[in-house]
């Protein structure tokens, strides 16, 4: 792969030279490569094709969690964020101690692997909020809890410049990723004042159904917002709002 510096950028393929844009600018590579076909068939291939099939499955998996807080997603994640959780989710299903190579899967992956991901690489939660804060899921209840005491908003959380207001936001979600299907629960704090004033705890309760069957996942993030005139405007349209997994909880098969 190489850069493309000239005045006229190119887009195409000329001379087995192709020319493309991509998110890094302007790049070029050389066509060529070993047909699907063989790739699909020759025994030479077949590690090539475990790895094809877990990395489909990673980003597919990858795509059911995305879904399931799909709502806070749309305010709080980067440019980057689905390749960086299909390549988590790669590490989650090479945990798989049951199934052979090939056929590993999430459900019997490292969930826990997951726990720390954030959707924002703009906006990290361990770079935003400062609070000592106690997060728990009770399977048998369905309980998933988010208990932060109560706090000083300015020296408690790292707000981007032209802040005024923020919220705390939870969700919690019981991913089925074999079927493609999920329970999501979310709740979300009142908009808070950034300034000196120290506010109430915040207990955000977040009720799936008791004893579910799959991994379960529990979110936490923050959203910023500007007062103009007394309204609340996200700030920059969410582009520092942080969201990430703060626990992940694995079904253990009895």
């Amino acid at each position: 792969m190489a850069r493309q510096k000239s005045i006229i950028k190119l887009d195409g393929t000329i001379g087995g030279i192709t020319f493309y844009k991509s998110k890094d600018g302007y790049l070029a590579r050389e066509k060529g490569g070993v047909s699907a076909e063989r790739i699909k068939n020759d025994p030479t291939f077949q590690r090539t094709r475990e790895n094809g099939s877990e990395f489909g499955r990673a980003g597919n998996s990858g795509k059911v969690l995305r879904n399931a807080v799909r709502p806070l997603l749309l305010r709080a994640s980067d440019s980057r964020m689905v390749s960086r959780l299909t390549k988590q989710m790669v590490k989650v299903i090479q945990m798989d101690q049951v199934n052979p190579r090939g056929a590993r899967n999430v459900i019997d992956g490292e969930a826990i692997l997951l726990d720390g991901f954030d959707f924002n690489i703009n906006g990290k939660l361990g770079n935003t909020l400062f609070a000592p804060k106690t997060v728990d899921i009770t399977r048998t209840s369905g309980l998933c809890q988010v208990n932060i005491p109560a706090f000083v908003p300015t020296v408690m959380i790292a707000a981007p410049g032209g802040t005024t207001h923020f919220r705390i936001v939870t969700a919690a979600a019981a991913v089925d990723f074999e079927n493609g299907v999920f329970e999501t629960q979310m709740n979300e704090s009142a908009i808070q004042n950034w300034n000196e004033t120290a506010t109430d705890e915040f207990i955000l309760d977040n009720e799936l159904t008791p004893n579910s069957p799959h991994p379960i996942f529990l979110f936490l993030g923050v959203e910023f917002f500007q007062d103009v005139n007394g309204e609340k405007y996200p700030l920059k349209n969410g582009a520092f709002n942080a969201l990430s997994i703060v626990k992940a909880k694995k079904f253990v098969k009895q």
